[in-house]
């Protein structure tokens, strides 16, 4: 039996530390005003046909804090380029030099910053709910462990365990977003 409520324990804490880290990758999308080569993470550009990620067909780079270069790796992608980060919808406008393509990252409007805080607010809202849903998974298998003969000190001993992992990422994920926020927030 306790190698099942260990194994419980583990497969819980793995869930939870998943829900952290889908919300790193979600909270680096929604940008903070500085622009950084994580901004066009969901771009994909035609390539011979098929949708590839923009990182694979040039060099992102942040010359500044207000510009993004795409440099290609074949001069013939400038054109899919521009139209992958249009068709993207990320509220950029493309522009070439023949070489490369720019995007000037404009300053965010005070407006804009709180609909970012609020996706933000959102994004760490969701994961909030996936931990709480782990949790959940977790207390109901105990309860079946409990029919099954596990001790009933045990099992209430694990479900504090997993209320106790679940404070603690909750907590994390509070942290989280507060850190982007501040970093939307700052002009």
């Amino acid at each position: 039996m306790n190698e099942e409520v260990n194994f419980i324990l583990d497969s819980t804490k793995e869930a939870m530390q998943n829900a952290i880290t889908h919300l790193e990758k979600k909270l680096l999308n929604i940008r903070a005003g500085k622009a950084s080569p994580a901004m066009l993470g969901g771009v994909m550009v035609e390539y011979y046909g098929s949708p590839t990620p923009l990182n694979q067909v040039g060099n992102v780079t942040t010359p500044d804090a207000r510009t993004i270069t795409i440099q290609p790796f074949e001069k013939s992608l400038i054109s899919e380029i521009e139209k992958g980060i249009q068709t993207a919808n990320l509220g950029f406008n493309p522009m070439n030099n023949g070489e490369s393509v720019i995007i000037n990252v404009p300053p965010l409007t005070e407006e804009r910053r709180r609909e970012l805080v609020k996706q933000a607010k959102s994004e760490a809202e969701d994961a909030k709910v996936g931990v709480r849903n782990d949790r959940k998974s977790a207390n109901n298998e105990i309860k079946k462990l409990e029919k099954e003969g596990l001790s009933e000190d045990m099992a209430k001993n694990t479900e504090v365990d997993i209320q106790e992992l679940t404070d603690s990422f909750i907590h994390k994920i509070d942290e989280m977003f507060t850190v982007k926020e501040k970093e939307i927030m700052t002009v």
